[in-house]
């Protein structure tokens, strides 16, 4: 069990090396796969007084976005620009109308798709939503790590048991592609996955830097998903993500978004739907980017899974994840720890930058360089 904090190096500073401890919640055991049961989850804390809400991998990533190499960034923000609504497409947003094309670009009816303050959110409330069902017992939500925190920290937050196993369960919740290992699930992977689960959430957020259809394609029974314009498109200033239901759940989960969400804002709706117009341009360059990264990642670990998704998990790393975590950043790389993400032996790596080819030949110097 070790507190996972190290130095922050700044860039272009005399002193560099100006190590910031900060308080954080003990992180999953080392003995993590001994049991079918998932870790128990981090603090919601970072340790700073007055903001105690808050998740540890963003906390590791916020407080260490100084190096010099950053390789824990996951989405495009600061690599691409998306466009910025003018007066007159503020004033004439129309939610329904994002509603109508988000829908259309899932493939569902609009009637299934809520608009939400991003995918955190979306993702909050169909955990919420469907964890007013079980009576009398703690329902099971089953994840298969290394995952995503937030999907399976919200699942626990409401009430569920977290298993890494198969069988029934009340709830299986997913990343596709993967965060952090990138790759894409076939159809009967997805099948599998929901085999013996009452219901599915499936986190799209990193579907668009593929050309890949949404699992509501499948036609599965029960499969909740979610998506956002923070990843792809790097528009973490619009905040708007959205969720979509299975049909019969379509009318009762619309009276539930409507009693515990507000609209969202105008000049949020109007960035969407500006966004969306010059979304091929932007995805172009996206996807550019992300394949000239994913050839020089393909070099260096020729053996790794295919990656669909600017995340990989590097897995194992010399002398498990936390201590190359802290090796790393003596060398001013940010990755973020596999322990973030239940499986401790790795590390993740974010292939979003333009000056990845050069982060990843220092990376790979310094890993090759801990064997």
């Amino acid at each position: 069990m070790i507190r996972p904090f190290g130095p922050t190096w700044t860039e272009g500073g005399r002193d560099p090396r100006r190590a910031i401890e900060r308080s954080w919640g003990t992180v999953a055991s080392s003995a993590f796969g001994s049991t079918r049961s998932a870790p128990e989850a981090p603090p919601f804390s970072s340790g700073r007084l007055g903001n105690p809400v808050r998740f540890p991998l963003a906390d590791w990533i916020d407080d260490h976005e100084g190096c010099r190499y950053n390789l824990g960034k996951s989405g495009m923000r600061g690599t691409v620009r998306h466009p910025l609504p003018t007066r007159t497409q503020v004033r004439d947003a129309s939610e329904p109308e994002l509603r109508r094309r988000l829908a259309d670009r899932v493939g569902v009816s609009r009637s299934r798709l809520f608009v939400t303050h991003g995918a955190s959110e979306a993702n909050s409330l169909a955990i919420a939503f469907l964890s007013r069902r079980p009576r009398g017992r703690s329902p099971r939500c089953r994840v298969r790590f290394p995952e995503y925190p937030p999907l399976y920290d919200t699942a626990r937050t409401f009430g569920y048991r977290v298993v890494d196993a198969s069988g029934p369960v009340d709830l299986a919740v997913a990343s596709l592609p993967r965060n952090p290992e990138g790759c894409l699930w076939s159809s009967g992977e997805i099948e599998r996955f929901t085999n013996g689960a009452r219901a599915t959430l499936i986190d799209e957020t990193f579907r668009e830097f593929t050309t890949a259809r949404s699992v509501q394609r499948l036609e599965l029974p029960s499969v909740w998903s979610t998506g956002t314009f923070t990843k792809a498109y790097g528009a973490d200033d619009l905040r708007v993500g959205y969720v979509v239901t299975p049909e019969a759940e379509a009318d009762r989960f619309a009276r539930f978004h409507g009693v515990v969400t507000d609209e969202i804002a105008e000049w949020s709706v109007a960035g969407a739907l500006a966004t969306l117009d010059d979304g091929e341009r932007i995805l172009r360059e996206v996807r550019r980017v992300f394949e000239r990264n994913r050839a020089a990642w393909r070099r260096a670990t020729p053996r790794g899974p295919e990656l669909a998704a600017p995340v990989a998990f590097d897995d194992p790393v010399p002398g498990g994840g936390d201590r190359f975590t802290l090796r790393c950043l003596r060398a001013s790389i940010l990755v973020c720890p596999g322990s973030l993400l239940g499986k401790p032996s790795g590390v993740r790596v974010c292939l979003t930058r333009r000056s990845f080819p050069r982060d990843l030949a220092v990376y790979r110097r310094v890993r090759d360089g801990a064997r």
